[in-house]
């Protein structure tokens, strides 16, 4: 194995393997070397929140039993509406590749975890396999692979009251301290995350900052938020899921050590940056990127990933934006989309294409002179970003969808096509007739709801999406009422018109 860093995986030290090639063998020689008092099985519940569950390991044969054999769960409580409870009992069964050390927990040594039915296959309805699935269907129909990063914005909220080095609104992006002060947990954050994961890409201040949040609720009220985000490393698209998850637990949990609040709600105040969940997206063939053609412009295929975005995108939204108030996000000028289109690093597209070092590559040598070894990066970094999804996404579900569109861009025809007429420059909305000739995305939940079940076939067809789930998150969302939310609140005094949003925002607050 490489020398080993500060912030290298212990098990990877102590085993002297990469985690991808853990064996049964090897977990049971951290529980025995370790100390290790319990297995913790982690797995993701249908609210996008990691679950737990315990089990004690009192002597070897029990715990070789735990690690081959999984354990039995009651499928119906943890997904209820997806299986029928006479059929419920799900196997679960750990991932010895996501094994790790809790920070929180030093006596237990915890895995991701995948459910399986009574024939030992995937369970078909949880997100985290539909995710897997999908995943393995595009590789089988395109010869590739799909990995994605994600951006994981949250505010953190703690304590307010006068002091030294106070931020200004909406001044926070890069923000340093003093006057950013949440700088030392996010260090803890990311120290833990890129211990147990190794994909962590860096970690910044967000544009967001309230001084003094306005709220009806006691633990909002009063209290000072900065916006903060985490990126991640590109992954195969089926870790990324467990890595969003994994990471918004860790984010928590860190938070609530240091007596803070950790939200990835999608909007906490009227005229302050909201909490995005975007995704990048690159398509790999035998572990090389093949987004950006010889002369580095964008390739074919990236294009037609582009168009299956394209196609896909209002339906996407009923995976991504979960809560009525992920409408209120997505409003002009707030680096936000709110129509269909792509574009070369421009935050107002639906799609943007961000810089992606096709040109040159050891750029250190521009103001670095005395750097004459030439470094050339063997895999290619170009990536397609996908910016409309926020904090409240399904976001296994949501990584399923975007797979599936991938899918069709790369399988369909004329989908090079559709990339060229849904192509635009410049800022989308300083240009009010380019904006109206660009489908809208939806407004609300409802309206995702609609569109998700009128078009509902564009999931179901490729055999990846069962029907039960599809039907689940059309209810999910119909309960949000929204339909005329936006319409009700521009008719209120803005002061009136402000409490009533801010009551919305702020009842999701730990939803996700």
């Amino acid at each position: 194995m490489a020398e080993s860093l500060a912030l290298t995986n212990p098990l990877t030290l102590l085993l002297d393997k990469d985690k991808r090639e853990f064996t049964r063998a090897d977990m049971l020689r951290v529980i025995n070397e370790k100390k290790i008092e319990r297995l913790t099985f982690h797995y993701t519940s249908l609210d996008g929140k990691l679950r737990e569950h315990k089990l004690p390991v009192a002597d070897h044969a029990q715990a070789e039993r735990i690690l081959a054999s999984g354990e039995r769960l009651d499928g119906s409580s943890l997904f209820p509406g997806l299986v029928d409870t006479p059929s419920s009992d799900l196997y679960v069964v750990p991932r010895y590749a996501s094994a790790f050390l809790s920070p929180f927990d030093a006596e237990s040594l915890n895995f991701i975890c995948r459910f399986l039915d009574r024939d030992g296959q995937l369970a078909p309805f949880t997100p985290d396999n539909i995710l897997t699935i999908a995943h393995q269907r595009f590789q089988e129909r395109t010869g590739m692979e799909l990995h994605a990063l994600g951006e994981l914005e949250f505010f953190l909220v703690r304590e307010g009251g006068p002091e030294y080095f106070a931020a200004l609104r909406q001044t926070g992006y890069h923000a340093s301290s003093p006057f950013f002060k949440g700088g030392g947990v996010v260090n803890e954050m990311v120290r833990y995350l890129t211990q147990i994961t190794g994909a962590v890409k860096y970690a910044h201040a967000e544009v967001g900052y309230i001084d003094s949040v306005r709220s009806n609720l006691p633990l909002l009220s009063g209290r000072r938020a900065e916006q903060h985000e985490i990126e991640l490393q590109t992954r195969p698209i089926e870790e990324m899921g467990d890595l969003v998850g994994l990471a918004r637990w860790i984010i928590r949990n860190v938070a609530h050590r240091h007596g803070m609040l950790a939200t990835f709600a999608p909007k906490i105040e009227e005229g302050v940056a909201g909490n995005g969940l975007h995704f990048h997206l690159e398509l790999i063939r035998d572990g090389n990127n093949l987004m950006a053609g010889p002369d580095g412009s964008l390739s074919d295929d990236a294009r037609k990933l582009i168009a299956g975005l394209v196609q896909y995108a209002s339906t996407l939204s009923a995976f991504g934006n979960t809560v009525a108030s992920s409408f209120l996000r997505l409003v002009p000028n707030q680096e936000a989309p709110t129509r269909i289109c792509w574009s070369n690093n421009n935050r107002s597209a639906l799609i943007r294409v961000p810089l992606g070092w096709t040109e040159k590559s050891h750029l250190a040598s521009v103001v670095n002179p005395a750097d004459t070894d030439e470094y050339v990066d063997p895999r290619g970094r170009q990536t397609v970003e996908i910016r409309s999804p926020d904090g409240s996404a399904s976001f296994h579900l949501l990584l399923a969808g975007l797979t599936t569109a991938a899918e069709y861009g790369l399988t369909g025809d004329g989908t090079l096509d559709l990339a060229r007429k849904t192509h635009v420059d410049g800022n989308v909305f300083s240009d009010e007739s380019k904006m109206n000739h660009l489908e809208a995305l939806p407004n609300s939940c409802v309206k995702c709801a609609q569109l998700l079940g009128d078009r509902r076939a564009m999931y179901e067809d490729f055999g990846v999406f069962p029907k039960q789930v599809i039907d689940h998150q059309i209810e999910l969302l119909m309960k949000e009422n929204d339909e005329y939310l936006n319409r009700d609140f521009s008719k209120l005094p803005a002061e009136e018109r402000l409490t009533a949003t801010r009551e919305l925002m702020h009842k999701d607050i730990h939803r996700h």
